[in-house]
């Protein structure tokens, strides 16, 4: 489940593809710490609160999911349009942590995915015997932080085949960040409760 989640298209990955295809692999490994440092707040708002909470929540969070996705479209477009020379100051280290935690929180993605499938699965095993719940945990962020770090090792190599395929990628990826973005806030609209509109 851990290699399904951190393989999953979704606006995540596009960033952290971006990313490493800007700042190159080594800069851009931390990132893939951001489910760890996000998922725990997720996980027991999805186990203990999420069946109470108010019917705007998810579309509220595609809404700044969206508009949050479509700014770092705009950075990566923004690179790709001026090229490496000329491009704004490349975010590395704590800051590019923290804008892939932002990403995290603020899709609904996971957590839709903890509150239906994985959460289930990890209340089973953890009425079982509590180890079985430990186990499960670590093997899901087990799996999907090496999947992240193969994910961003195969792109920094890409990165390295030239300036030209660097900025065909950085486009392509700046594209799908702008198609995530768009969708998350077409998600938030179209979702929305009409009660909270009259």
């Amino acid at each position: 489940m851990g290699l399904a989640a951190a393989a999953q298209p979704g606006p995540f990955q596009a960033y952290v593809i971006s990313h490493t295809l800007d700042v190159g692999w080594r800069r851009a490994s931390p990132v893939s710490l951001a489910p760890l440092i996000t998922d725990g707040p997720i996980i027991l708002l999805a186990l203990i609160v999420l069946r109470q909470i108010p019917g705007w929540f998810e579309p509220g969070l595609c809404l700044a999911s969206g508009l949050f996705i479509l700014y770092l479209a705009w950075q990566a477009f923004t690179r790709w349009r001026e090229g490496e020379a000329n491009g704004p100051a490349r975010p590395a280290g704590i800051r590019s942590l923290g804008q892939a935690v932002m990403i995290n929180l603020l899709n609904p993605n996971p957590y839709i995915y903890w509150s239906l499938v994985t959460g289930p699965i990890l209340l089973d095993g953890w009425r079982n015997a509590p180890l079985h719940g430990i186990v499960f945990l670590l093997g899901f962020y087990g799996a999907m932080v090496s999947i992240l770090l193969v994910i961003i090792v195969f792109f920094g190599l890409a990165r390295q085949r030239g300036p030209r395929l660097r900025r065909l990628l950085l486009g392509l990826s700046a594209m799908t960040l702008a198609g995530f973005g768009a969708w998350q806030l077409y998600r938030g609209i179209a979702c929305w409760p009409r009660e909270v509109l009259t």
